[in-house]
């Protein structure tokens, strides 16, 4: 049976397994029982983004954990760290986050936070998926009197939601005055909509705030950090000193700097590694990133002195290396950017307002700031197989492969692996030069396919 939780919580369409209402108010009753053997009432902080099925949802889960004995709070509309905070600063037993991330209004997905404010252990989240597989929850009361009957209360949002913006304003924006500053952002009528213009403001900033009006169904339509276009036209033609763009959740944020380049991830890092090193917060001179980042930013890190540790893909993984290394600062090229001295949930605003403190401090521009790191050309190629057998069992795959990363040497990076959920060998390859690496994922490739294509 296909596992509810992926590697950042369950996701699918809303109204469908498993996040139709009866499955959502059992998962929620699942985690208030578990947690209920070590509290006798856990406490359990909920947000949600602005899709239109979460606030059903939302209901649904505070129904299922209520029937089990567990006291909800809703901070209604917020952002997926502001819950990871809020879990935190309350010392509630979990948090839970009714969002898709960057995914389109359709979609919906289920986050559960620990009391430390990072993702709660896998062995809960199995706990939870085996009730869900095999239990009887009938007598989950499932009615739209249940659902009335745990409503949010607005009063209670309100104050929770005040207590983040205090936290980023007063905490992560401590002494950062932005006067003279202005910004675009781009809200990707999400979660951040309401929260990250007042921020800036409150910090000073000439605030421009685009896609900041949610309806239910027009999240990260054409907007946010997958569409960046819009914003670097507004930087452009608004003459501001930076625009930031974040996802659904703002969980992650992306950048434009003053003349309309795009800023991602890895550049970000960049920024805020140099930063963090000139004031002595950079621990060991390392930075953790995944196996996505781009060569350019293993080499800039060269140059400098620092070093680059990858993971596999994902956060979770990322923030796991963090803390085994006790790290300052990792993340991934998406934009996801983890700072564990500030929080352990990756927090676009926080990023935000870190690189913009860089930027002060350093009174360099966005652009002046990421002078070191180039982005190198990056090929992609897909190849149909008709197993997904080990490279290394391979040997003209094998032979091939050795050959192009000789030839590559510390000027690129191959990474060959299979897709996890079609029958695909990916063949990704950084180099210096554009025609070079077409040519050696063309000879790998062919070798692939004479030994396992389709």
């Amino acid at each position: 049976m296909k596992p509810l939780f992926g590697t950042d919580g369950i996701r699918g369409e809303a109204g469908k397994f498993p996040l139709d209402a009866a499955t959502v108010s059992a998962i929620g009753f699942s985690l208030a029982r578990h947690l209920s053997n070590t509290t006798a009432a856990p406490e359990i902080i909920i947000g949600r983004d602005t899709r239109e099925s979460g606030e059903w949802l939302e209901r649904a889960l505070m129904a299922g954990a209520t029937h089990a004995g567990g006291k909800c709070l809703s901070a209604g509309i917020i952002t997926t760290p502001g819950v990871a905070f809020l879990t935190r600063k309350l010392d509630a037993d979990a948090g839970v986050v009714i969002s898709a991330s960057h995914n389109p209004y359709q979609d919906n997905g289920i986050k559960i936070f620990s009391p430390s404010g990072q993702k709660m252990d896998d062995s809960v989240e199995k706990v939870v998926e085996a009730d869900i597989f095999a239990g009887d929850f009938a007598s989950i009361n499932q009615q739209s009197s249940a659902l009335d009957s745990t409503a949010p209360s607005p009063e209670q949002e309100a104050s929770l939601q005040k207590d983040y913006l205090a936290f980023l304003t007063d905490q992560i924006g401590a002494g950062l005055d932005l006067h003279n500053l202005k910004i675009v952002i781009d809200c990707a009528n999400g979660a951040s909509s309401a929260l990250a213009p007042e921020l800036f403001s409150r910090l000073g900033a000439n605030v421009l705030a685009i896609n900041a009006a949610p309806d239910g169904r027009n999240i990260n339509l054409n907007c946010g950090s997958l569409h960046i276009d819009t914003l670097r036209e507004r930087v452009v033609a608004e003459r501001a000193d930076l625009g930031v763009a974040f996802d659904g959740d703002a969980d992650r944020s992306l950048f434009v700097d003053e003349v309309g380049n795009f800023i991602d991830g890895d550049a970000t890092l960049w920024v805020l590694a140099n930063h963090l090193r000139s004031h002595g917060r950079l621990h060991d001179d390392t930075v953790v990133a995944t196996v996505m980042s781009n060569i350019g930013l293993e080499i800039a890190f060269r140059a400098a002195a620092i070093k680059l540790v990858r993971t596999d893909v994902g956060d979770k993984y990322v923030l796991d290396e963090l803390l085994r290394l006790k790290a300052s600062l990792g993340g991934e090229q998406s934009g996801h950017v983890i700072l564990p001295d500030l929080s352990l949930a990756g927090d676009g605003m926080i990023t935000a307002l870190s690189l913009v403190r860089a930027l002060r401090e350093s009174q360099k521009s966005l652009g002046q700031a990421c002078a070191g790191f180039q982005t190198y050309p990056q090929i992609l190629v897909n190849v149909r197989v008709r197993e997904k057998r080990p490279f290394a069992e391979l040997p003209v795959v094998q032979k091939t492969a050795n050959e192009v990363e000789k030839e590559l040497e510390d000027n690129g990076r191959l990474l060959l692996r299979y897709s996890g959920t079609e029958p695909l060998a990916r063949i990704m390859i950084e180099g210096k030069h554009q025609d070079e690496i077409n040519a050696y994922a063309q000879r790998i490739a062919v070798a692939i396919e004479r030994e396992i294509g389709a």
